[in-house]
């Protein structure tokens, strides 16, 4: 039995062939998805300008290590483009980058010895 590990997952993505209704709407609720927003969780944070150009979407995926990266990458892809369609929103290819939070190292400053060799 494996340990299950936790993956950061950034989408990315370009808005395509949105309506004047669906650029009136994202406008609208711009404010509750900017930069303060940002966050990575499960069920994943949009974010995105008043430009309306670009977007990304924030998750959280526990997954197997041996299903590693691509695997989380696939989910959380999956997962955007399910939001993304519920809502009617076009948009192009997606890219994701991911971190696997168990395996990330940590350089914690002042932790060197005091010594000199």
């Amino acid at each position: 039995m494996s340990t299950r590990h936790t993956y950061r997952v950034i989408v990315r993505g370009t808005w395509e062939g949105l309506t004047e209704a669906d650029r009136e709407r994202l406008l609208a609720e711009a404010d509750r998805h900017g930069l303060a927003g940002m966050r990575f969780s499960e069920e994943g944070s949009l974010t995105y300008d008043a430009a309306l150009k670009h977007f990304s979407f924030r998750y959280v995926v526990l997954s197997d290590p041996e299903d590693g990266e691509e695997m989380a990458a696939a989910v959380a892809e999956d997962r955007a483009q399910t939001v993304l369609a519920g809502r009617g929103l076009g948009h192009g290819a997606l890219r994701s980058t991911v971190t696997d939070m168990d395996t990330m190292k940590i350089n914690r400053k002042g932790r060197r010895g005091s010594g000199a060799a």
